[in-house]
């Protein structure tokens, strides 16, 4: 049977999802231990989308293939006694093999969490990501409003990518404050690497009035990351949501506050 999973972690101690040489790490290879026991045998999972060093999930989509029948409370309760603390597997579905984690998302959604204020974190150290300049929301969401819709954004991903293609579809961008918090959601029909830490790197420098609205475009057309801006941190950066064709009627948990930091 085809088994899927909506996984939360906190990316701080792990060096990203994909597993690596031994005595690296991952999220992916953490789990896929903590499900081979349960199942009794090897399990592989594929995910949703890669995320780096240091970014963390909200709600990451898995998919894995296994003759072992567990009911879904069975797969939840067996891998988390079997995870640590910063990883847990929040709900378990079994659907068809027509199913694929990463191939049947139709958009991705990403939050990126700024501390905006003099002092520096302490209780979400590594969590978010601390600007003490005085940021401008509002000057932020205007400027990156021409980043949503079709583009190239060769500007807006690392060098290294290998992506075949640069050309992504941008369905929203959000900046907004909510006290000393600046949050950044963007969704797409998928991401490039480096994509959303290369545009908070570029909204950054405009809403501290180091950069001009217009900026945002010039990065975009210049179509060279050269041209760009910093990268910022990958400690703000949560792999929020997958969206998926209503046929599979993924689990819906109910939320309370979407992220823990809107109680700063």
């Amino acid at each position: 049977m085809r088994v899927v999973l909506g996984v939360e972690y906190d990316g701080s101690r792990f060096h990203g999802w994909q597993t690596q040489q031994p005595g690296v790490r991952t999220v992916q290879e953490t789990l896929e231990a903590a499900l081979s026991k349960v199942a009794d045998e090897p399990v592989e999972v594929v995910c949703a989308g890669r995320t780096d060093t240091g970014v963390h999930a909200s709600e990451q989509v898995v998919h894995f293939d296994t003759g072992a029948r567990r009911p879904s409370h069975g797969w939840v309760m067996g891998s988390n006694v079997n995870l640590p603390r910063d990883l847990c597997v929040l709900w378990a579905a079994e659907l068809p093999e027509s199913f694929h984690a990463r191939f049947s998302a139709v958009a991705r959604t990403y939050r990126y969490w700024i501390l905006n204020r003099l002092s520096r974190p302490a209780i979400f150290h590594r969590r978010v990501t601390w600007i003490h300049r005085r940021l401008d929301a509002g000057r932020m969401h205007r400027a990156g409003q021409v980043l949503v819709g079709t583009h190239d954004f060769t500007s807006y991903r690392t060098v290294h990518c290998q992506a075949r293609s640069p050309v992504r579809t941008l369905h929203h961008l959000r900046v907004e404050r909510q006290g000393d918090l600046v949050c950044l959601e963007v969704r797409a029909d998928g991401f490039l690497h480096h994509m959303v830490r290369n545009i908070a790197g570029v909204l950054i420098a405009v809403g501290s009035g180091e950069a001009e609205e217009s900026w945002v475009e010039e990065v975009l057309e210049h179509r060279d990351r050269t041209l760009g801006g910093v990268t910022a941190p990958p400690d703000g950066l949560y792999f929020h949501h997958v969206d998926y064709p209503e046929e599979f009627r993924l689990p819906r948990p109910r939320r309370g506050p979407q992220d823990p930091l809107r109680f700063l």
